[in-house]
């Protein structure tokens, strides 16, 4: 009697109210799911911080999931294990009476072999004491840091020495070089240290258009969000952050990757 008054109240039915019981008792089908998760998550303290594509690709790879990404994502929504977008800003302002390089990769950083494409941008942290910099080259083809410099400005000499760096370890004759059009990139000394080394140029076809370096913003953001959220890098100083920086930006070219 009164289970028949509360279900007129509430506006349901006796046998929906018995099917919503019956549903309740059934065991979540995606708890394996979110078990894995919550295993991957706490494997280490920069999974903490993976995002859904991330997790997606951890998951295929190491616990055979059987599930889709939208169906990890929604069990990450769900459980509030979602971390929130790092959008990366543009640090480097171009010369207006430069010369541009064409777009040579037109959105597309698929690569099919090493040192084919390849893509680089400076990223800043603040630290106790100022701004690190970091200037690095990462592969397309599987996402590996070629080379990184740190410095306490963004002049043309910190992308130089990145460009030296990894024409010293893997030549880079023939590979195509891209970047946005930040005066660093057009300024006579750089073109002249790919010329050297036979590196080709290609830029932003856009002036502020991140979409046309993509693949290299995607990467930075992923370092902020899955290791450097870690580091309260505010307190610390520049030296211990150049330090920490220097060390793990080839962690960010590996989580994607292999390792050379």
């Amino acid at each position: 009697m009164e289970l028949t008054i509360y279900c007129r109240v509430l506006k349901v039915t006796p046998q929906g109210y018995a099917k919503y019981l019956q549903n309740k008792r059934r065991p979540d089908k995606y708890a394996q799911l979110l078990a894995d998760i919550r295993a991957i998550i706490n494997e280490e303290e920069f999974n903490q911080n993976y995002g859904k594509r991330r997790m997606y690709e951890k998951l295929q790879f190491e616990y055979d999931c059987p599930y889709s990404y939208n169906t990890v994502s929604k069990v990450m929504r769900e459980n509030g294990l979602l971390q929130k977008a790092n959008k990366p800003k543009s640090l480097t302002k171009a010369d207006a009476a430069a010369l541009k390089s064409e777009d040579l990769l037109k959105q597309d950083f698929t690569a099919n072999a090493p040192n084919e494409k390849t893509v680089t941008d400076i990223v800043e942290f603040a630290g106790r004491d100022g701004k690190v910099y970091v200037s690095a080259i990462f592969d397309c083809y599987d996402n590996m840091c070629l080379a990184v410099s740190l410095a306490d400005n963004m002049r043309k000499e910190l992308v130089i020495e990145t460009l030296e760096q990894a024409t010293g370890r893997y030549g880079l004759c023939g590979a195509i070089l891209h970047s946005d059009r930040g005066s660093q990139y057009t300024s006579a000394e750089y073109r002249r240290t790919m010329a050297k080394n036979g590196t080709i140029q290609s830029m932003n076809g856009t002036a502020g258009s991140c979409h046309d370096n993509a693949k290299c913003e995607s990467m930075w953001a992923r370092g902020k969000n899955e290791i450097m959220s870690c580091y309260d890098t505010v307190k610390m100083a520049c030296n211990d952050l150049k330090n920490l920086y220097s060390g793990i930006t080839w962690y960010i070219g590996t989580i994607g990757g292999y390792v050379r």
